[in-house]
């Protein structure tokens, strides 16, 4: 006998019941997520009062978005209210477990809601950089003709991981991380609901113990959270209800740092890094050294960067610098890690302190250019070695003044082809030790040819 199905009233309570039930054993995290714009908390640039996301809800006007910002600072839950607040279809697509046949799906189902219910359908498509060209390439005619609207979530810069297409049918938002007083308030209210939260257990928690989770939390509302579950799950399982200091910092003993070495932080950070040397901060600069290296970051890449910085930022105007950053690579390859860190540490705070000048690297770009302007220009014959009789008879090396035969080491003659003969690549600044060869330069380049 063939089995009944249940009746649509029974399929909505089977439904609804297990619906109840995965949202009493998910994460705090999850069970604490906002579900009204009203209580939701922070990127009040976003949704306070007169603001676009807020203006675009209210007014029911919504359009494709890609919401990028870091890791738990209410990207997917702004995108959940969104749909709820515009009645429309909310369907969830990962990056990570769907493909372009899920995708086919989706779109067929969206027509269906369109033609039967006159239902809009939003396509929330999170960590949307996962996908690649081709799969973002799916997306477009059915952006274009309106068949889905697509919120897509990223951690990444947009403007590297999104094709360019898509980001011109999007408006992309950027969210901060949520500021402490935002998460410290999100804390309370999981401490304090007892329907989501933790309320029922009649827990306590000392301000200390509050404040270290927030700023433990880094702006990240699910790290926090997470370390709250944890610190009142150890709390229940040593028969207690007042969360201490102690008890937090136990739960949160393993937190990562926010740093992908491949992605847009990444890129931050080592940016920060070498602008603070060259503005000349050794504390920023030992700090974001150190945001590096605590989160894993290659050593030898960080080196790499001051050996490149010396040369580039600093140059003649002290050339140890040069020589101390090569002698902190070569140290960190005799002592390893984690001592290597202090002559890393000993090297950028030297760096950042040295008085500094591009004049090397401006040089360098000058001659490039004008190697690629005039192409290979021949070498003036009196530059010209002459090992062979038919070479001395063709001129080469005639004229040619050996400098150590004048006074001071130092005669005038052309060194440049004739083309190039009154150019003046190196310009030494008043900076450090270039002062003294920006003076011996202007009194050699004063005298008679």
């Amino acid at each position: 006998m063939a089995k009944r199905s249940p009746a649509r009233g029974e399929s909505d309570l089977f439904a609804a019941q297990a619906e109840q039930t995965r949202r009493r054993e998910a994460p705090l995290a999850d069970r604490m997520r906002p579900q009204t714009l009203e209580e939701f908390v922070g990127q009040a640039h976003l949704v306070g009062p007169g603001r676009l996301l807020r203006d675009m809800i209210e007014g029911q006007r919504l359009h494709s978005l890609i919401l990028w910002g870091p890791p738990g600072c209410g990207k997917t839950t702004l995108a959940l209210l969104v749909a709820g607040r515009t009645q429309a279809n909310f369907v969830h697509f990962s990056a990570v477990l769907s493909g372009v046949r899920e995708l086919r799906e989706i779109i067929e189902e969206a027509k269906e809601q369109q033609r039967l219910h006159g239902r809009k359908t939003i396509l929330f498509v999170d960590e949307i950089h996962r996908f690649n060209k081709a799969q973002q390439d799916a997306f477009l005619p059915y952006v274009e003709d309106g068949t889905v609207t697509l919120i897509g979530a990223t951690t990444e810069n947009p403007s590297f991981e999104v094709i360019s297409p898509l980001l011109s049918r999007t408006s992309v938002l950027v969210f901060e991380p949520l500021p402490l007083e935002a998460i410290t308030q999100l804390l309370e209210r999981a401490l304090q609901d007892p329907e989501r939260g933790l309320g029922k257990y009649g827990l306590s928690i000392a301000p200390e113990a509050l404040q270290f989770l927030a700023d433990y939390a880094r702006g990240d509302a699910r790290l926090g959270l997470n370390a709250l579950e944890s610190a009142a799950d150890l709390a229940a399982v040593r028969k207690v209800t007042a969360i201490d200091l102690p008890l937090v910092e136990e739960a949160a003993q393993h937190r990562a740092l926010l740093y992908d070495k491949g992605g847009d932080e990444h890129y931050n950070i080592i940016s920060a890094f070498i602008k603070s040397m060259r503005g000349s901060d050794p504390d920023a600069a030992v700090y974001w050294m150190m945001r590096m290296l605590e989160a894993g970051e290659d050593p030898l890449f960080v080196v790499r960067r001051m050996v490149i910085f010396a040369a580039e930022d600093i140059g003649n105007a002290d050339p140890r610098a040069l020589q101390v950053a090569v002698a902190a690579k070569d140290a960190l390859h005799f002592v390893g890690m984690p001592e290597g860190r202090i002559p890393l540490a000993q090297a950028a705070t030297y760096l950042a302190s040295a008085p500094k000048s591009n004049a090397s690297y401006k040089a360098m770009l000058a001659a490039a250019a004008d190697v690629k302007e005039h192409g290979p220009l021949p070498v003036p014959l009196h530059l010209r070695n002459a090992p062979t009789p038919l070479m001395k008879g063709l001129g080469y090396g005639s004229g040619y003044k050996y400098a150590h035969d004048f006074e001071g080491h130092h005669v005038e003659q052309q060194h440049l082809p004739d083309t190039l003969k009154e150019r003046r690549y190196y310009q030494p600044s008043e900076e450090g030790d270039e002062r003294s060869i920006k003076e011996r330069l202007n009194r050699w380049r004063r005298e008679p040819r």
